[in-house]
């Protein structure tokens, strides 16, 4: 697939990602100094690093991204609302929540936004918070997924994002595709899940998604020819 970005531009819309329980703070402090390196948008973490990626990526142009209600969205509304505040006092200023699809599936949407705006909420005294709901779209019939799509984006969150990567199949371009048809210009698409190619990036990004997480982003990004 050709590729009409320049590598620098590619990177700035690559969360470099590190969610594994049993990442090091080495493992941490790596990811983080390939991220400026390379220039990526984010690296994405669990809480208990947010600080140590912080203090890692200060005075560099990557935002320290942290994970809320991980992996399976099923915390109350209040414990994601503290963890975002605890996190971003932490510095963190982007979140990744997970959606609470035992609700969803229940069919109890107003319970579905009143959970992402748990954590939306955070906007009104920190307007600079980017906030991503990952919706699991790989467990999720079509319907569902443009369900939990338009209830993100009437919760104010800013992206919607496919799935954590840890529950079944990957992202496929049909969902950021559907995802992108659902929420319209204005809204970010993530996707995540099984990225490790600048290929598939490319794809992901040719469907409609604005941002792409992924564990292989030095491996993608190297596959950029130099120029």
């Amino acid at each position: 697939m050709k590729l009409a970005l320049t590598r620098r531009e590619l990177a700035s819309m690559i969360d470099s990602t590190l969610i594994k329980s049993t990442a090091t703070k080495d493992d941490i402090i790596k990811l983080c100094w390939d991220a400026k390196n390379h220039h990526f948008a984010t690296v994405v973490l669990n809480p208990c690093y947010v600080d140590l990626a912080v203090y890692t990526l200060n005075g560099s142009d990557v935002k320290v991204g942290s994970t809320i209600g991980f992996p399976t969205g099923t915390t109350l509304p209040e414990i994601k609302a503290e963890e975002a505040q605890q996190v971003t006092k932490l510095g963190a200023q982007e979140l990744d929540m997970v959606i609470n699809l035992s609700a969803l599936k229940s069919k109890d949407y107003t319970t579905v936004k009143n959970d992402i705006e748990a954590v939306t909420n955070i906007k009104h005294t920190n307007p600079n918070i980017i906030v991503k709901v990952i919706i699991e779209t790989n467990l999720l019939t079509n319907p569902e997924k443009h369900t939990a799509c338009k209830i993100a984006q009437q919760a104010e969150a800013d992206y919607v994002k496919t799935c954590t990567g840890l529950f079944g199949s990957a992202a496929t371009i049909e969902d950021v595709k559907l995802m992108r048809r659902t929420v319209g210009k204005n809204m970010g698409v993530k996707a995540a899940g099984g990225i490790r190619t600048l290929n598939h990036t490319l794809a992901m990004i040719q469907a409609g998604a604005n941002r792409i997480g992924t564990s292989a982003a030095v491996q993608i990004i190297e596959e950029v020819p130099k120029k």
